[in-house]
């Protein structure tokens, strides 16, 4: 099983999200998740100037058992085409991502970079390419992460009609950072979302789920998705 994770934007929780869903797999077989394209760190270095690790990191932190993959690194925090380019090396080639991704072993996730449409890398004719293009390329399905709050139904369902335009599945849709105690807005959002995107809200990441003990993490992980949804890619 491949499956691409995208966010709604940057900073909605998508490395928490993979994570969790990597360490809810791990019950199943191996996973492995793959990061085509990190950006905003230095050769090396596993935290930024704020002190943050990079998604790689942070998955292994989070879930030990998992493997991960980090292929391509640029300093500036940007989109990975721009990073590349502002940095003078050779952008991420479209065919060499979707190499990676299927050299990886187990059940594979595939993080990508802010939202839908950043721009990853290039085709072999220069042409820009996102993780769409790489989901085509790869089969897979693609996993959308979306904060619980207000704002969410414009963001979510744009990015699901993007999907659907690129002729891809979406497989479901994972809010993040959600409250012990919902306001109105989750609430509403949580029953809106299905409605209004035809996608099935398949999983709620807890709100601070990322400062659990691995241990802690890998045993609650599992209860955050729908329990037949996560069996069926379990089986694939």
């Amino acid at each position: 099983m491949t499956l691409c994770v995208t966010g709604t934007s940057t900073g909605v929780g998508k490395t928490v999200a993979t994570a969790a869903l990597a360490a809810a797999l791990l019950e199943s077989g191996p996973v492995t998740v793959v990061k085509p394209a990190q950006t905003g760190f230095a050769d090396g270095a596993d935290r930024d100037e704020d002190g943050q690790l990079s998604d790689a990191a942070e998955v292994a932190r989070l879930v030990p058992g998992a493997a991960t993959v980090e292929h391509r690194r640029y300093p500036e925090p940007l989109a990975p085409l721009t990073a590349a380019r502002r940095a003078g090396v050779a952008a991420l080639g479209r065919r060499e991502a979707a190499d990676v991704v299927r050299a990886a072993a187990g059940a594979v996730l595939v993080e990508g970079a802010g939202g839908v449409l950043v721009r990853l890398g290039l085709d072999h004719d220069r042409t820009p390419f996102t993780v769409l293009d790489l989901a085509a390329d790869l089969g897979a399905e693609v996993l959308v992460v979306a904060d619980p709050a207000l704002g969410t139904l414009n963001h979510t369902e744009l990015t699901v009609r993007a999907i659907a335009a690129a002729g891809l599945v979406c497989a479901g849709i994972v809010l993040s950072r959600w409250p012990e105690r919902p306001g109105l807005a989750e609430r509403c959002n949580l029953v809106d979302l299905p409605e209004l995107t035809g996608v099935a809200v398949v999983g709620r990441i807890p709100d601070g789920a990322a400062a659990l003990a691995p241990a802690a993490f890998a045993a609650e992980a599992p209860s955050w998705f729908d329990g037949a949804w996560l069996s069926a890619r379990s089986r694939r």
